[in-house]
């Protein structure tokens, strides 16, 4: 408690909401309350040190994402001592997929402790897992490694990884159906354009044609979405032939 009242005592009422908040969120207490602030500063506020240099979460993401990756890397290592590197690296890519990052994020609530001059609906979805790794790399700037182990264990290793379950999981619809052709011998095309219309906001579709015929057809805001959309439909389309492959 006086480890507490110590810290505390030294801050605003703002920070000091802001330290019990991420007590309860970490489950131990930080201690410099700063680099959990640049972990939720967006660059788009600009701002900069005294050295001139900025001040947002990029650097700190690009931190927690190395840590993130090797404590995943250490516990499959461990839990899997017949898996090759190959298995190996596919399970570490399922577990810290874009996708689940993002959902982490979001289950967290980590948005609501971003500073940006941009609103919260016009960030992005990936803001969500940025900032997840970017909290890792405040831990481990704050606490040391095994703090964000800790950390790591609590909230991604015991709710999500389960070997049994990432094994049937698909993370990338484009690259299945990409090895599925190649595989069987089979010539695939993605075609893309910029398909607009009468949208103020860019649209992208992308058309999949297998052994010349058009297969199915993905429309998204972004090239990437549009090509999962369309081989998700693929895959689908061709579920038995691909499971028997």
């Amino acid at each position: 408690m006086n480890f507490i009242r110590r810290i505390v005592n030294t801050q605003n009422k703002e920070d000091e909401e802001f330290f019990y908040e991420l007590k309860n969120l970490l489950n131990f207490k930080p201690i410099k309350l700063n680099h959990y602030k640049k972990a939720f500063t967006h660059r788009s506020l600009k701002m900069t040190d005294k050295n001139g240099k900025p001040i947002n979460y990029e650097r700190l993401e690009f931190l927690g994402d190395a840590i993130l990756g090797s404590v995943i890397a250490s516990y499959l290592y461990k839990e899997a001592p017949k898996g090759n590197e190959g298995y190996l690296t596919q399970m570490r890519s399922k577990v810290v997929s874009r996708e689940n990052l993002n959902k982490l994020g979001k289950e967290l609530e980590l948005i609501k402790f971003v500073r940006s001059n941009v609103s919260n609906d016009q960030v992005g979805e990936n803001i969500h897992g940025n900032i997840f790794e970017a909290l890792i790399g405040a831990i481990y700037l704050d606490r040391g490694y095994n703090y964000c182990h800790q950390f790591i264990y609590e909230q991604v290793i015991i709710p999500y990884v389960d070997l049994q379950h990432l094994e049937g999981k698909i993370t990338s619809y484009k690259g299945l159906i990409i090895e599925w052709c190649q595989k069987t011998k089979r010539r695939y095309s993605f075609e893309s354009y910029e398909d607009t219309g009468n949208q103020s906001v860019k649209h992208f579709s992308v058309k999949i044609t297998i052994d010349g015929q058009k297969i199915a057809k993905g429309r998204s805001t972004s090239k990437k979405k549009a090509e999962e959309m369309a081989a998700k439909r693929v895959y689908f389309a061709f579920q038995k032939q691909i499971a028997n492959t």
